[in-house]
């Protein structure tokens, strides 16, 4: 399956701030729309400027304490987003997923962001992919061909 086939059913919804948003204002975004990482736009979303996840946050108060949420996500964010087109196909993006241990990865068309894919859509196309696969083979072994 292509990364377009999984967008047109989940939808091309990317949440996105600006790089002056502080700290504590991505975690409120966060927590709002239920996600675990956000796209960094300076252009209300056309293009990517970085990501910042969960991970990255916990580890900065971790590290800095409460006073890293007052920050810019900026200081913060990954500015070498490593992203996939549309035409990618599922399974290299989990291997990409998995080697690079990454959750989320933005989804680029022509410079342009037109979505994001978490590994949780991954794994669900993939249990998804496996349940037909294992009907077929049921179907096939009782039709006794």
């Amino acid at each position: 399956m292509l990364i377009e086939h999984l967008l047109a059913t989940k939808g091309n919804e990317v949440v996105t701030v600006a790089a002056d948003t502080t700290i504590a204002a991505v975690v409120a975004v966060l927590q709002e729309h239920g996600i675990g990482a956000i796209v960094v736009s300076d252009d209300d979303g056309g293009t990517v400027a970085g990501i910042v996840s969960e991970r990255d946050i916990v580890r900065a108060v971790a590290d800095r304490g409460g006073a890293a949420l007052d920050e810019p996500v900026s200081a913060l964010m990954t500015t070498d987003v490593v992203t996939c087109q549309p035409s990618a196909r599922i399974e290299d993006l989990m291997a990409v997923m998995t080697e690079h241990r990454f959750r989320h990865l933005p989804v680029v068309d022509d410079g342009r962001l037109v979505g994001i894919v978490s590994i949780g859509d991954v794994v669900k196309v993939r249990v998804s992919e496996l349940a037909e696969e294992t009907r077929t083979l049921h179907e096939y072994v009782a039709s006794g061909r």
